[in-house]
């Protein structure tokens, strides 16, 4: 299973697990909604959505990909109907955060990359935490990250996932400092240009203007 290929979700949840400590580096919130965003990426790319009126989500090819995490989102869309007008993505993205999160973690767990850990606050209250698991899929994810950082994001799926870890806020704990402040400043552009990203950016925005985060 390790050789089949990332989605894009899933290694935007690699970069943004510390492999020790199993919690994102960023707002378990927002990474929510990149992964949701990163999941309709890979949806359009698949020719299965289409994206109208700005930002309507429609469902273009209802026909199951093979994959648990991209086949579960697929589901959650409102099927294709005639005259209708789809979802406003941004919407959707806040709808279908956790459900496409679990998606990733399992299908992660089935990989080996992580493992799943039950914790109890005040022994009451349960938590998780996912460190890295026995097969490191997370070193060569952030391998790959980074030379295409250095070689200027050369191809759409690089660039995808650096919109949607910039709309989320991961970007400034994978491209810290002021080296990086350029090429943070051009990510923030093209979140604008990249609607999935866009989207996740719009639901990060409403929970900031009512005060969440968490």
């Amino acid at each position: 299973m390790t050789d089949v290929p990332l989605t894009l979700p899933e290694e935007l949840l690699l970069l943004a697990l510390d492999p020790v400590r199993g919690r994102p580096l960023n707002s378990p919130r927002y990474l929510r909604y990149g992964l949701a965003g990163a999941a309709l990426a890979d949806l359009e790319a698949a020719g299965r959505i289409a994206v109208e009126r700005g930002d309507r989500v429609t469902v273009a090819n209802p026909l199951p990909l093979g994959d648990p995490i991209l086949d579960g989102a697929l589901a959650t869309l409102p099927a294709p109907a005639k005259g209708g007008r789809g979802i406003r993505a941004h919407r959707w993205v806040r709808s279908a955060s956790r459900p496409v999160r679990e998606l990733c973690l399992r299908r992660l767990e089935e990989r080996g990359a992580l493992r799943r850990q039950v914790y109890r606050a005040l022994g009451l209250l349960p938590y998780e935490r996912f460190p890295a698991g026995a097969v490191d899929l997370a070193g060569p994810a952030h391998a790959r990250f980074r030379a295409a950082v250095d070689a200027g994001l050369p191809d759409r799926r690089t660039r995808l996932l650096a919109a949607h870890s910039s709309a989320t806020g991961l970007d400034t704990k994978l491209l810290p400092g002021s080296a990086f402040r350029p090429l943070r400043r051009d990510l923030r552009r093209l979140v604008k240009e990249e609607w999935t990203a866009h989207a996740a950016f719009r639901a990060v925005q409403d929970d900031q203007s009512a005060g969440g985060g968490v």
